[in-house]
């Protein structure tokens, strides 16, 4: 099947932010993808650590969601795409959430972010909420999508506990924020967390003058399929189950490993 990532820079002007998702979705889908995944904070972002996001924040079924939901049935394609997602009644503190939905427009899911970005002096969780781990995954094509966001890429368990749970291709939105060798550390863990798991990452990121670009398709072997440097757009590739299937069968790296992640009720909740 063939995938796209769509990558562009989000901005805090939500009508501009869905305009340009929608290129990207028709570009994608123009190309003949089944899947296109575009950046983590689509919906609305606002690199500012002080800015009080809630009033920006949308819910799960609000009107941003629809209009990825309208845009994915017009054009026939699956979207996964990042957005701040209203926090519930008694919470002090939105969601960094990812939805998917079906080239019919209908959910496949919701993650929420695990990881919290506080590093390079960047504090994530002063205005967002970190989740427990619940693996979402979707099933398009024969293949099984497991999702991720952004920091999440920073810990090989994130993606192994997805993997563990059926996924052979992982899906990571993100915005990648700019600095010393930060683009360096991006294409390492995609390839890193593709060759460990023996599995397909289509990771699309917010481009500059924040965040770094560089959306890329990595297969199960590390080899990088497409890459969407710096400047907003898409990159597509074909991914397949059979290829995963051989990598696994030469490498079997995941067959071998003499650990598991596990996470359970008598472990810390985030």
């Amino acid at each position: 099947m063939l995938t796209t990532v769509g990558q562009f820079g989000a901005t805090t002007d939500k009508a501009a932010n869905l305009e340009a998702a929608a290129a990207l979705i028709g570009q994608a889908a123009a190309r003949g993808s089944q899947l296109v995944v575009l950046p983590e904070n689509a919906m609305y972002s606002n690199p500012d650590p002080e800015a009080d996001i809630t009033p920006h924040t949308e819910h799960i079924d609000g009107p941003f969601a629809t209009a990825i939901s309208t845009l994915a049935s017009q054009h026939g394609i699956a979207v996964v795409a990042g957005m701040t997602e209203t926090p519930p009644t008694g919470a002090d503190r939105p969601s960094n959430a990812v939805l998917a939905v079906d080239r019919k427009g209908d959910p496949l899911g919701v993650y929420r972010k695990v990881h919290l970005y506080d590093a390079f002096g960047y504090r994530e969780s002063d205005r967002v909420q970190a989740h427990a781990p619940s693996p979402l995954l979707f099933d398009l094509e024969g293949v099984t999508f497991g999702v991720m966001t952004c920091y999440d890429l920073r810990f090989p368990e994130m993606a192994r506990f997805l993997v563990d749970a059926g996924a052979t291709a992982l899906v990571v939105p993100a915005a990648w924020v700019v600095g010393p060798a930060k683009e360096d550390h991006w294409t390492t863990l995609v390839r890193a967390r593709a060759i460990e798991n023996t599995a397909y990452v289509l990771a699309c990121g917010q481009t500059g003058p924040v965040c770094t670009g560089q959306s890329l398709i990595v297969d199960p072997m590390g080899h990088v399929a497409a890459s969407g440097g710096e400047a907003p757009g898409v990159a597509s590739a074909d991914i397949d189950q059979a290829r995963v299937a051989a990598v696994r069968a030469r490498n079997p790296s995941l067959a071998n490993r003499r650990f598991r992640v596990v996470f359970g009720p008598e472990q810390p909740v985030l």
